[in-house]
């Protein structure tokens, strides 16, 4: 048994590598006699009008190129999606004409002479006017690698379909093939998965900015279930993306179900803190404590709510730094929504005057003072409102109590409006606003002299 079992293996690699030779070696004769084809008379004046024709495009897209980037640079009201299409267009300004030249060809040439004298034009704009609708398919690929496997892979395919030796370039590269037990990964297997899944990640990433679109569009939905609502359905698009990518390829998905679970048990315990963070940042969105927009303190940062992530929350101060706060914190400490169920918010300013003022006369002033100020609400019980709140040791202690319905515009600049009102005011009626007082003593009597009794030194 031993010496077959060590034999299997070689036997299955010879008659691989004769296989791949044989391949070879149809593959270098089927280019062998393609190259004479096309050396035939009536094959090489197409390949002339074909290369004149890309002359002539060549030539008729440079004046087109500069009128149409001119006119681009006139847009400027238009958005950026459309900035950007159009960029895509003017680089491909040449394909574009030679694909409308060789067509244009190839119908008067069907129409005055035989079919035979225009087939290979026929390839050639075939495989013309495919390039071209790739290059521009594959402009929805954000990921600049996974674009180029997807743009390269569906150009050789589709050339070789229009040549027709499919079969055999994909008996060549199923033939380079690596076997892991029951699995056979194959080159053939891993170009068609890059094909295949890039495809699906694109449409699921089209289809879900489209629909996240929609949802944020969607005045009736709040601002923390549109977020929610646009990251389910990325996540749902795009995992079903891979998993239908995957078994389109042919691969078992019950093998990657426990590889996969095995994985998760394992990440479980070694990302125990990004995972806490996305739970977090899912509760939130539930619950509905922030929004973006929401004006928070927390601890020491104060700003408005930018954007909810996966991970994080973007707060923006009025300094204008950005903290990114992980969700877990939000979750677990003390959080001061300022604008959790309404936008209103009071505000105290706590001031004294002297004794010698009359306190009904102050409260007026200071409610006065207020109301002049841009954003002090009042109106109805928002109005500002003024009380005393002690005798102090030098001072008549008062609190002015006033709203306002914007916190987004910051809290200390309001403040500092408000006290420079009460400064003006204060100063206009004679008000006095007191202030610690110390009284030093300069004591100047000299010290007693200490005089040693007679017969002792030292």
């Amino acid at each position: 048994m031993e010496p077959e079992e060590q034999v299997q293996p070689k036997d299955a690699l010879a008659e691989g590598a004769a296989e791949a030779i044989a391949l070879g070696q149809r593959l270098w004769t089927f280019a062998i006699d393609t190259i004479e084809h096309l050396l035939r008379p009536w094959n090489a004046y197409q390949i002339g009008i074909a290369v004149g024709l890309f002359v002539l495009a060549t030539l008729v897209a440079r004046p087109l190129s500069v009128a149409f980037h001119n006119w681009l640079r006139s847009r400027e009201g238009w958005p950026r999606w459309r900035m950007r299409a159009g960029l895509v267009l003017h680089k491909r300004i040449r394909g574009i004409v030679f694909v409308v030249l060789i067509w244009l060809v190839v119908l008067i040439m069907q129409e005055v002479t035989w079919p035979s004298r225009s087939r290979l034009l026929t390839v050639i704009a075939n495989l013309s006017l495919a390039w071209l609708i790739v290059s521009f398919a594959t402009r929805l690929v954000a990921n600049p690698l996974l674009r180029n496997l997807v743009k390269y892979g569906a150009w050789i395919w589709i050339t070789l379909r229009i040549l027709g030796v499919t079969e055999e370039a994909t008996a060549l590269l199923d033939g380079v093939a690596i076997d892991f037990g029951d699995l056979r990964i194959s080159l053939y297997l891993v170009v068609q998965a890059a094909v295949i899944l890039g495809v699906m990640l694109t449409l699921a990433r089209v289809i879900s900015s489209v629909a996240a679109n929609r949802i944020r569009g969607n005045p009736d939905i709040s601002p923390s279930m549109q977020v929610l609502g646009a990251k389910l359905a990325q996540i749902l698009l795009f995992g079903a993306a891979f998993f239908i990518g995957l078994k389109a390829i042919g691969i078992d998905l019950t093998g990657l179900a426990v590889l996969s679970g095995a994985i998760g048990v394992g990440l479980g315990f070694g990302l125990q803190k990004v995972v806490s963070n996305l739970v977090s940042g899912l509760i939130i969105l539930l619950d509905k404590s922030i929004k973006p927009g929401d004006v928070i303190s927390l601890g020491d940062t104060f700003g408005w709510i930018n954007a909810l992530g996966a991970r994080y929350v973007s707060v923006v101060t009025r300094d204008g730094r950005e903290y990114l706060i992980p969700n877990e914190d939000l979750i677990t400490s003390q959080v001061v929504n300022w604008s959790h169920s309404n936008k209103f918010v009071r505000l105290d300013l706590h001031f004294g005057t002297g004794y010698g003022d009359d306190p009904h006369r102050v409260r007026n002033i200071a409610i006065e003072a207020a109301l002049g100020v841009d954003r002090v609400l009042q109106a109805g019980n928002r109005r500002p409102v003024c009380h005393i709140t002690g005798f102090g040791d030098s001072s008549v202690d008062y609190v002015l109590r006033f709203w306002i319905d914007d916190p987004t515009g910051g809290l200390t600049n309001i403040r500092g409006n408000v006290y420079l009102a009460l400064w003006d005011a204060f100063q206009a009626e004679g008000i006095s606003i007191p202030f610690p007082q110390r009284e030093v003593r300069m004591l100047n009597d000299e010290l007693p002299v200490r005089v040693a009794p007679a017969g002792k030194e030292g």
